[in-house]
């Protein structure tokens, strides 16, 4: 790998193929919820984000919004109308490098529920805590629900909207697509339980050991002798 940095186009691409993969994977559909990735550059400190109301199989990268953690906008077309909770959590959470925000059927469901998704499953620690939390219900695109889902995100990377949807953030785009794929995946596990019953919680202490193995789940397993200097055998 080359380790340079990504050019402003190949972020503007990769912004329409997460989109065009998060209505693929079937956690979204048309032309509802937004991708962005944050973006810095020549002084410029923001995000690329989806633009409002336009269907991501006809986007191309000049369509792609530029917004400044300033709320100034750059582009030919309005951002999404949810820009304010993108431009919040990326001021709010430095290793946030993209946003999925999705109205994914099982996290819907419960979110129009105004329910949390508890620890009824050891994977909910994915999302970075012992629960999902539903943020309270705000009007679409204001300031309000934007304060509403930074907060229900303290200490997680993903949280449900109250009688709207779901946000997933990572580091990278790839990471947030399938954060948010895997947060719906227990949306609709936890909903499947309930149709039976109250599923059995893990308690706190389990959920504490699995958060701890959590915080080296999918890195790479050092190599031995990695990081130190070669030895050289002394010449005469």
């Amino acid at each position: 790998m080359s380790g340079r940095a990504p050019t402003e186009r190949s972020l503007r691409e990769g912004v329409i193929a997460a989109a065009l993969a998060m209505n693929a994977s079937g956690i979204n559909r048309a032309k509802a919820g937004n991708v962005s990735v944050r973006w810095v550059s020549r002084g410029f400190d923001g995000f690329l984000v989806t633009p409002s109301g336009v269907a991501y199989d006809r986007l191309a990268p000049a369509d792609i919004v530029a917004v400044g953690l300033d709320g100034r906008a750059f582009g030919r077309l309005a951002p999404s109308s949810e820009w304010p909770f993108h431009r919040d959590i990326y001021r709010a959470r430095t290793e946030a490098g993209a946003i999925v925000h999705a109205h994914s059927p099982f996290c819907t469901a419960l979110a129009c529920l105004r329910r949390d998704i508890p620890p009824f499953h050891y994977m909910v620690a994915v999302a970075g805590g012992r629960d999902i939390r539903c943020a309270p219900y705000a009007t679409f695109g204001s300031q309000a629900l934007a304060d509403a889902a930074v907060e229900a995100l303290a200490g997680r990377r993903a949280c449900l909207l109250a009688n709207h949807g779901m946000i997933a953030f990572a580091g990278d785009l790839d990471r947030a697509l399938q954060l948010a794929i895997e947060v719906e995946s227990l949306a609709e596990a936890y909903w499947r339980a309930l149709q039976v019953g109250e599923p059995v919680l893990i308690d706190d202490d389990e959920m504490a050991r699995v958060l701890t193995r959590f915080a080296s789940y999918g890195r790479p397993v050092p190599r031995p002798g990695a990081g130190k200097r070669e030895r050289r055998t002394p010449t005469a």
